[in-house]
């Protein structure tokens, strides 16, 4: 399967991510006032913002509407979020259509069973590691990592690597 995962992974163009769960660890505070917050890992923001320097666009679907959201996306540079949806398969879709990616050449990462469905369209398909049991027999893919706690750095760098780019990244860090 790991060759079937690497083959698969050097084609990606688009990642796709769901957040309840993937971007976060599935919580939220509720202010006094209702105001919502989450709790984003810094790592996984660190790999989108690699994934896109290399030219590889990300979009967020969620379920639901979030402020916390909107502001992570904007700090990432991410202008691809579609929320309050409950068909992801139509958004994921629309923001493939919009940027001229196939199915094949896109990676969705999801936990819950609603993801099932977007999983299943996808050239590569990823469950967190703390996802739903019938999500991980929908992924091919499985991260080490569960939600909100470094499985996006792990996709990203999983496609990174397999399209040998990430040692060149290496390289700028480490000054060579």
């Amino acid at each position: 399967m790991r060759g079937e995962v690497e083959e698969r992974a050097r084609r990606i163009r688009l990642l796709l991510l769901d957040v309840d769960g993937v971007l976060t660890d599935g919580s939220f505070l509720m202010g006094p006032e209702g105001e919502e917050m989450k709790a984003f890992h810094v790592r996984d923001g660190h790999g989108i913002k690699l994934l896109r320097g290399e030219g590889i666009e990300v979009g967020i679907i969620s379920g639901r509407r979030s402020r916390a959201l909107e502001h992570r996306a904007r700090d990432l540079g991410v202008s691809l979020v579609i929320q309050g949806v409950y068909d992801k398969v139509e958004s994921g879709q629309e923001i493939m259509k919009r940027l001229g990616v196939k199915e094949e050449e896109t990676c969705f990462v999801g936990d819950d069973i609603g993801d099932i469905p977007l999983l299943k369209k996808v050239g590569l398909p990823v469950a967190v590691g703390d996802a739903q049991e019938e999500v991980k027999e929908s992924a091919l893919y499985v991260t080490r990592s569960s939600g909100g706690r470094g499985a996006v750095r792990e996709v990203c760098e999983l496609i990174l690597r397999c399209q040998g780019r990430w040692e060149e990244i290496m390289m700028r860090y480490k000054g060579r």
